[in-house]
């Protein structure tokens, strides 16, 4: 099974950045998928962070980090980032990256369960 690996994830201070990386085995799960952020703390559901197209060209964001987060992906890498900036304690949570597995083109999900090839996560935590 492909996995997504996670990384850039730290110990920032309140108003802090951190930009986290998503890096694919190959041009199928990054290239041709819709890739989407998903955020974890234990004994709560995953949730919706950020989300683009498989072109780059659009971007969907929760309502909690928008303005403040950035998603962007780098197609010659095959790799997803996420810019985090001016973080807040109530961001701390393990950062998962996935690929939506729905056909190539479709509009954005917000939806952990359209999403597969989690990888194994990155711990950010906010201190205020």
């Amino acid at each position: 099974q492909v996995h997504t690996v996670e990384s850039g994830g730290g110990l920032v201070q309140a108003g802090g950045s951190l930009r986290l990386s998503c890096s694919a085995s190959g041009p199928t799960f990054s290239s041709y998928h819709n890739m989407g952020w998903f955020r974890q703390n234990p004994g709560k559901e995953r949730e919706f962070v950020a989300a683009i197209s498989w072109s780059g060209g659009s971007t969907d964001y929760a309502d909690s980090v928008k303005g403040r987060f950035t998603i962007s992906r780098n197609h010659s890498e095959y790799t997803v980032y996420l810019q985090m900036n001016n973080l807040k304690p109530e961001d701390t949570a393990v950062y998962y990256c996935g690929a939506d597995f729905r056909r190539v083109g479709t509009n954005l999900s917000r939806y952990p369960a359209e999403y597969g090839y989690w990888g194994q996560g990155t711990q950010v935590t906010v201190s205020s």
